[in-house]
């Protein structure tokens, strides 16, 4: 298969944007592959056959993360990537919007847009490339699309407005712009934005158009050298015959019907029962789906045209006039902080819960964020529009309202320095009937203010309509539910007194210019002003005390040298220091260490223990610990985790202590005091000294050198005299080993065996070992004279000696006296052997069939251990 590649590129904000198609995923509808930088995309577009009896357009976007983009494995169990990331699903949505409106009406093929990142440099954000991805795509392929439409993002940095900002940039940036486009107009606009004015944000729309047009020509020219055939369809249109005869029928009731009711249930009843009357009426060949339409289109003109011949809305207002309004706040007992915003029928309930900074969002996707701590969650139950649906997951739609009312709060948080703290707000919608996301800000930002969280600011939100038809143009202020729908834009914004820290806007039509942006910027200013007055008039300035039941966080500053000691081991020390005094413990690279307790009391524990662990042991300081270890000359006192002191035994009482255990025990509590720390940074405490009230304990006074007594006027030893002779001393006798008295039963099962033994022994063995010589304490020396043949005196045994290892010793001493005789009468002369040392008798000499004589298997052999010696 031949492969013709086509490429187009140019030069946008200094780096190169390259459009590539032809070489990847042939078999896609269209498929283009786009570079900015090192972060690359393939995006993909494909449609299925045409279904018979669709009357909407299945269109979906899939923004695929793939983390080998940035090098990574995910940390998920199976190592691979699951649902989408919020990321991903607000990219998805970025890229939605934008291009939803461009396909024309009447074409409803299922068509699906899938944006895979193939790489990410961490420079270049990856979203706004997802739509030119996603448009580019669409134009190569067979798709029908009045495109193309481009997206690009817009910061300003020290007092300069910057063109696809990197996301460094972005850091130092109070403004983050994202507007999509065609080469004529806006269809989308997200920003999130640090009190900017309005001024500044419509200049950020025209250098952004500037640039959007740039690219839509680069997506024409590819293109052009494409040139694919586009699928044809049948063009949406209301039979003309038909709507007129609706309109004859029922205009007056419906006009009365929207007109008139009180509210929005009141509204869907007279309408229904409109609707109901004309297709029960119908003749039996008439078109009931060709009514139906005729009379949706009939009741979309009646709603507009009112709007802009008459200046009258559907329930009565004005352009610029809001519902009435109302705020409450604390309507939860042990919730953080709760506050209740209202406008007409929308209702909304915020809860804001506060933790500690372990609890911050840990992030996986491909940003170079890693976590954050501020989080608003936006939920919408069908209870709230009178309905039955799906409860669980949030939708798509959920996570873009609640990422819209967390950015529009972000410019007001305290930093984390002053407030230390993970804040999670929850909205939950209790009733809807338009503008439910602004709601969810004004609602979040009074629970904040309840739960003593220190804004900045107030901020409040607002949601603004437009009806253009040809040059006849209309801005609405918060807006319905029937003017969002019937209307042709949906323009939210939010922000304080002082400026816009939100903006989201989404085109129904094909784009709208900055003329109508910048006076719909001013019109929302004036509705922004006046609810803020409604929730300051509620609760002016956030509270002073937070609730008792929130956690309270303390700050201490460690060493940075220190944080290995209070971490410990594997994270020993500071887990027993959690499970201790159940405190939340959070360490940061910098040496701050954020405490979060339940109570003020656990806190506080924990912080007296963590500046005990971090700070310098030194002399006079006072510490409580339990008692780890005992040694014969003290006890050890683990005064914090990892460091222990020793008492030693003369400072554990003020008594004399004769052993340690009669004072302390293990695991015992001692406070002591520290009385000394040597060069090689051990500790010595003493306890006496507390107990003495001798709380101003020091290092030790340094002894008085001892007297030489002469020692130095001594001349040296070679110069002196010769000592004279000492007197022999008298040989040290021995001490008797005194063993444990027999049993009775050892006694009674030695006897037998003792007699026998005895009676086997020679006369000579026997006589040697009478009563009276064991009652002989000190050993009597042995002695052999070289002419005494077979007359060699044995040692009597020890009184109190076992009776086994006497029986041993007669043993031994008739072997001795046999051995000697077949030694001398051998060679005729007595030798002197080695285990004659001491006075030890010779080993006797073992003939070659003599049996071998038993002997302990607890204790080796006499005569062995001789010859081995």
């Amino acid at each position: 298969m031949e492969i013709t590649t086509r490429t187009v590129q140019q030069e946008i904000a200094g780096r190169t944007l390259t459009i590539e198609t032809g070489k990847l995923a042939h078999q896609a509808g269209g498929a283009v592959t786009i570079r900015y930088g090192d972060t690359m995309m393939l995006g993909t577009a494909t449609a299925s056959k045409p279904r018979p009896g669709i009357d909407f357009f299945p269109l979906s976007v899939e923004f695929e993360e793939r983390l080998y983009a940035a090098g990574r494995i995910p940390g998920s169990f199976f190592r691979r990537e699951g649902r989408p990331t919020t990321t991903a699903v607000l990219s998805a949505r970025l890229t939605d919007r934008p291009i939803r409106p461009l396909f024309p009406k009447g074409y409803n093929d299922d068509t699906q847009l899938i944006l895979t990142i193939f790489s990410v440099d961490m420079e270049n954000p990856p979203d706004t490339l997802g739509t030119i991805a996603a448009s580019a795509a669409l134009c190569v392929s067979d798709i029908p699309f009045d495109g193309p439409v481009a997206s690009v993002r817009i910061g300003h940095v020290e007092g300069e407005l910057v063109l696809q900002p990197t996301f460094a940039e972005l850091e130092a940036s109070d403004l983050n712009l994202v507007v999509a486009g065609t080469k004529d107009a806006i269809t989308m606009v997200e920003a999130e934005a640090g009190e900017v004015p309005e001024s500044l944000l419509v200049e950020a729309l025209a250098i952004g158009q500037e640039a959007i047009t740039t690219i839509c020509e680069m997506q024409e020219a590819l293109a052009s050298e494409v040139a694919p055939a586009k699928r044809e369809f049948t063009a949406q249109s209301v039979d003309a015959d038909v709507l007129a005869a609706v309109e004859e029928r029922v205009e007056a009731d419906l006009v009365s019907a929207l007109r008139d009711a009180e509210d929005k249930a009141d509204r869907d009843a007279r309408r229904a029962a409109v609707k109901a009357s004309l297709l029960d009426n119908l003749d039996e060949d008439a078109d009931a789906d060709a009514h139906q339409e005729a009379f949706d289109a009939l009741e979309k003109r009646i709603v507009r045209r009112s709007i802009l011949d008459d200046g009258v809305r559907a329930d009565g207002r004005g352009h610029a006039d809001l519902r009435p309004l109302s705020a409450e706040v604390d309507l939860v007992p042990r919730t953080h902080g709760s506050g209740l915003f209202q406008r007409g029928e929308t209702q909304v309930l915020s809860f804001t819960t506060l933790a500690g900074s372990g609890m911050a969002q840990r992030l996986d996707d491909l940003t170079p964020e890693d976590s954050k701590r501020f989080m608003h969650h936006y939920n919408f139950p069908p209870f709230s529009t009178g309905e039955t649906g799906r409860v669980g997951n949030p939708s798509r739609r959920s996570i873009g309202h609640g990422m819209l009312g967390e950015r529009a709060m972000a410019a007001i948080l305290p930093p984390f320095e002053e407030f230390p703290y993970t804040i999670r707000i929850v909205s939950e919608v209790l009733a809807s009937n338009g503008s439910t996301s602004m709601a969810s800000v004004c609602a979040s930002v009074l629970s904040m203010m309840d739960a003593g969280v220190p804004i900045k600011t107030p901020i409040a939100g607002i949601a603004m309509g437009l009806i253009k038809e040809e040059d006849d143009v209309a801005i609405l202020t918060d807006i319905v539910g029937m003017e969002d729908h019937l209307g042709d834009m949906d323009f939210k914004v939010a922000g304080s007194r002082d400026g816009v820290t939100a903006l989201q806007m989404d085109m129904k039509v094909k784009g709208i210019d900055l003329e109508i942006l910048t006076r719909a910027l001013d019109q929302a200013r004036d509705a922004r002003l006046e609810i803020m007055d409604v929730m300051t008039q509620c609760i002016e300035a956030p509270r002073e005390q937070m609730s008792p039941h929130a956690p309270r966080i303390l700050r201490i500053d460690v060493p940075q040298d220190k944080i290995g000691q209070l971490i410990g081991p594997g994270g020993r020390n500071i887990r027993a220091l959690q499970d201790d005094t159940g405190a939340e413990i959070s360490v940061e690279d910098d040496g701050a260490v954020f405490i979060t307790a339940v109570d003020q009391a656990s806190g506080e524990a924990a912080f007296e223990r963590i500046s005990a662990m971090t700070r310098d042991i030194e002399p006079g300081q006072i510490y409580t610990g339990k008692v780890v270890r005992i040694l014969p000359f003290g006890a050890f006192v683990e005064m914090v985790p990892g460091k222990d002191a020793l008492v030693h035994i003369s400072e554990l009482a003020d008594y004399r202590v004769d052993k340690v255990e009669d004072v302390v025990s293990v695991g015992d509590e001692m406070q002591i005091i520290v009385i000394e720390v040597d060069n090689l940074g051990r500790v010595n405490a003493s306890r006496k000294a507390l107990l003495n009230g001798d709380t101003d304990s020091g290092p030790r006074e340094p002894r008085e050198p001892r007297e030489r007594r002469g020692r130095d006027e001594r001349p040296p030893r070679r110069e002196r005299e010769p000592r004279e002779p000492r007197e022999p001393r008298e040989p040290r006798q021995r001490r008797p080993r005194v063993a444990r008295e027999p049993e009775p039963a050892e006694v009674e099962a030695e006897a037998e065996p003792v007699e026998t033994a005895v009676a086997e022994q020679p006369a000579e063995a026997v006589a040697a070992s009478e009563p009276e010589a064991a009652e002989s304490v000190a050993p009597t020396p042995v002695s052999t004279a070289a002419g005494d043949e077979g007359s060699a005196a044995v040692a009597p045994p020890r009184e109190g000696q076992p009776r086994r290892r006497r029986r041993r010793r007669r043993r031994g001493a008739a072997q001795q006296q046999g051995g000697d005789q077949n030694q001398q009468s051998s060679d005729g002369s007595s030798q002197q052997s080695s285990g004659q040392r001491g006075g030890r008798p010779p080993p006797p000499q073992r003939g070659e069939h003599d049996e071998p004589q038993p002997t302990n298997p607890k204790e080796p052999n006499r005569t062995d251990r001789t010859h081995a010696a």
